[in-house]
């Protein structure tokens, strides 16, 4: 008996302000689609100038998912989204809708995509060993600890990335085993059932990419980005929190440094110039895991629209 085709679904990858919210949103209209956000920000309450979360309006016009999810003192992690999201994907697929997975968190994309495996959990102790060293030695120095124990890691891992680099690090003192083989391991996990179109969006000319940047970050100051923080720093469960920097919300890039700017660390200009260059580095780690992804095609928006659109109709079932 011939079995049924998969459902389909289509997957805008890119680096932040690559254009992803757009075609996804023009996409899922002109298909009949919904959207499923695979962006660790927008999954928390309160993020939504600084995190470029879709607008009333854009949620009015197309489903969204995956939004909203959490408080930001809260905790979200990679396994629980790749958990949800699968759930999502059955419900759209179930009213024969098409998936449309738009965003920019590499990890969220390969735990939902490919699978994690079942990593040990975090372990205050540990963690705070890490910091503590991190406070004395730098985070270069335990990046360096890294690349003695896991290379693989090492390479992938960016040497400012603290967080990253505390994980691995957490992982190998608390199992003995490097996140390496962990992620090996998840080799075993159930695939996911869908045909996924693969699609990077991203400028050739990394200049273009600045540019757009930068002139999204002074639309998100003209919008009030820095009143959205001042209310996220007055809620009483942040205000009140012993290291609000080190909750994964506040480390979303330019929500740190308006923190820090709105407590008197930079003037006006300095803490533009900081939240700039923060999202072109987000931008660069992004395109670094993003060319690890072999079966995926990459395009520039803007100039190949047209490309674009082919590559869609050849996918689509006739």
């Amino acid at each position: 008996m011939k079995q049924a085709p998969r459902p389909s679904a289509i997957a805008l990858m890119g680096p932040t302000a690559s254009g992803k919210t757009a075609l996804a949103l023009e996409w899922a209209q002109r298909l009949g689609g919904e959207i499923v956000s695979v962006d660790s920000a927008l999954v928390y309450r309160g993020l939504d100038i600084g995190a470029a979360k879709p607008t009333r309006a854009e949620q009015a016009a197309v489903v969204h998912h995956m939004l909203d999810l959490r408080d930001p003192w809260q905790a979200y992690s990679a396994a629980e989204f790749a958990h949800d999201a699968r759930q999502v994907l059955a419900g759209i697929t179930a009213r024969g809708r098409i998936p449309i997975l738009a965003g920019g968190t590499g990890l969220y994309f390969h735990a939902l995509l490919h699978g994690l495996s079942d990593m040990p959990e975090a372990d205050p102790d540990v963690r705070a060993q890490i910091e503590a060293e991190a406070a004395t030695q730098g985070w270069a120095a335990l990046h360096a600890d890294l690349q003695r124990i896991d290379p693989e890691a090492a390479a992938r891992i960016h040497a400012t990335d603290a967080q990253r680099i505390q994980r691995a690090l957490e992982v190998f003192r608390v199992s003995g085993r490097t996140i390496s083989d962990w992620r090996r391991a998840a080799a075993g996990t159930p695939r996911l059932p869908l045909r996924v179109l693969k699609l990077i969006l991203a400028p050739r000319d990394r200049a273009v990419l600045h540019q757009r940047i930068e002139q999204r970050f002074d639309a998100m100051l003209a919008a009030g980005f820095l009143d959205e923080v001042r209310r996220l720093r007055a809620l009483p469960e942040l205000r009140t929190h012993p290291r609000p920097l080190d909750l994964p919300a506040l480390r979303a890039v330019g929500y740190r440094q308006a923190w820090e700017h709105l407590g008197g660390e930079t003037d006006a200009a300095g803490f533009r110039d900081r939240g700039i260059f923060a999202t072109r580095q987000l931008a660069k780690r992004q395109l670094t895991w993003l060319r690890g992804e072999l079966d995926a095609r990459w395009f520039d928006p803007q100039q190949e629209r047209a490309a674009l659109e082919e590559a869609l109709r050849w996918f689509l079932p006739r």
